[in-house]
């Protein structure tokens, strides 16, 4: 499967399981929301304490499955996953792409100041997947 098939369809449904090898070697999986920006770069909003974070960190190989609301149609993204810092301050760098993040995902928040105040709180970060290869099967 074509790289940018895969990635036209991953645009479509926000909704994906995140893959990522745990220090057994067995995967963990993680149901998570994802936006794909015009870099072609996969992104994520995650918390420092889950299991994905140390996954993530450990081994930045990860997989990413997107799967249609019929269940016909799937694809399996591929890549290398890159961490941002995690959020320390309502006005940094990493905040700011999560404020990025959120608003591509869903638009406006009701109130910024509030959003990044429980970015910093709740210690998120970014999680960046570099697609590197992609299969999967799209029908009708």
């Amino acid at each position: 499967m074509e790289l940018a098939t895969a990635l036209a369809f991953a645009k479509e449904h926000r909704n994906a399981v995140l893959v990522t090898q745990k220090r057994d070697g067995r995967p963990q999986l993680s149901n998570i929301f994802h936006t794909l920006g015009d870099d072609g770069v996969i992104r994520i909003s995650i918390t420092h304490d889950r299991a994905k974070y140390p996954n993530i960190a450990r081994d930045p190989r990860v997989s990413l499955y997107f799967t249609r609301d019929d269940f016909w149609a799937y694809v399996v993204i591929e890549g290398d996953a890159e961490l941002s810092p995690v959020a320390a301050d309502p006005h940094d760098a990493t905040v700011d792409e999560l404020v990025a993040v959120y608003a591509a995902m869903i638009g406006e928040h009701p109130d910024w100041d509030d959003y990044r105040a429980t970015m910093v709180k709740d210690r998120r970060c970014v999680v960046r997947v570099r697609p590197t290869h992609a299969y999967g099967m799209i029908r009708g």
